[in-house]
């Protein structure tokens, strides 16, 4: 079947494009991936989406904008594509089921936090757990926090984090980092900032009588000496993967796997266009992926009528 618009992935760039193109009388089609509303379905409290002065539970959120999007004709549909195939027009999408085209394809198929992969890490998302220092800071003022990483965005997120929290320390599991010098000596040079080297976190323990982080369970790497640190609050900071692997060897990517946009949110390929955190490896704030999902909506709409 034949479609002017279909999106892929949800979140708050895929329901804000699906919004406008709806809205355009585009009928979009959107297909809601392996984790429908994206990263923000496992993030508790929202504090700094303009318009929600209370703040929103993160969920919730998603489930307004795939609302809104519904409300204007959106055929939401669960599942996701599985290939696609941009090297003719109108393009083909599979999803496991049907072959579809589409006259134009909005990708926003979002990025994912690396995590550590240790108990209590997935149980305690939220709920003193965080891979979002810029989104979740403010939760832990006059607190003991602890970053986990030794790359640019480890020494950044710590950083951030002295702003609120009454100390930071970065948990590091070598001596040697990845960070650039500047970024380093920027973490050393804070007097809120301590380092604990050559250890790695084997488990996030949590309170026996409520869902809250207690403490970490560290271990030495040269001497497997297993210790407790006591935190409020852990982050996790060993970087981002986008969700690009479909698009490889049709969309020019970026070393780091983000898609290559430009003059907006055009990709390399005309009539495919991308938004939110699949091509945004500097920002990944919900408000910026909303604002790339909007632009990705009129620039398809726009695409759409120099086409016809």
């Amino acid at each position: 079947m034949s479609h002017k618009v279909v999106i892929i992935g949800s979140g708050p760039a895929g329901y804000t494009a699906a919004l406008y193109t709806s809205r355009a009388d585009l009928a979009p089609v959107l297909y809601e991936g392996l984790q429908p509303g994206g990263q923000l379905t496992i993030t508790t409290d929202v504090e700094n989406f303009p318009g929600f002065p209370e703040g929103v539970i993160g969920p919730d959120l998603m489930e307004r904008m795939k609302s809104q999007a519904a409300r204007f004709g959106t055929d939401i549909r669960q599942g996701y594509i599985q290939k696609v195939d941009f090297s003719k027009r109108p393009f083909v999408l599979n999803d496991g089921k049907e072959d579809l085209e589409a006259d134009a394809v909005i990708v926003s198929t979002g990025a994912t936090a690396k995590l550590l992969g240790i108990p209590g890490e997935d149980h305690l998302m939220g709920y003193g757990v965080s891979a979002c220092a810029t989104c979740d800071a403010a939760f832990f003022r006059d607190v003991h926090v602890a970053v986990i990483g030794g790359g640019d965005s480890a020494m950044e997120e710590a950083n951030y984090l002295t702003k609120f929290a009454s100390k930071v320390t970065i948990i590091h599991r070598r001596e040697e980092f990845r960070a650039s010098q500047i970024m380093l000596k920027r973490a050393q040079d804070n007097e809120k900032i301590e380092f604990v080297l050559n250890t790695v976190v084997d488990e996030m323990l949590t309170h026996d009588d409520k869902r809250r982080l207690r403490a970490l369970k560290l271990r030495n790497t040269q001497s497997d000496e297993v210790s407790e640190m006591p935190v409020d609050g852990a982050f996790v900071a060993i970087g981002h993967k986008p969700n690009t692997e479909m698009f490889a060897g049709q969309l020019d990517m970026h070393d780091t796997g983000y898609l290559k946009v430009h003059d907006g949110t055009h990709t390399s390929v005309e009539g495919v266009f991308a938004a939110g955190d699949v091509a945004d490896a500097e920002y990944r704030q919900a408000i910026t992926a909303a604002g790339t999902g909007c632009m990705a909506a009129l620039d398809a709409e726009r695409w759409l009528a120099e086409q016809e």
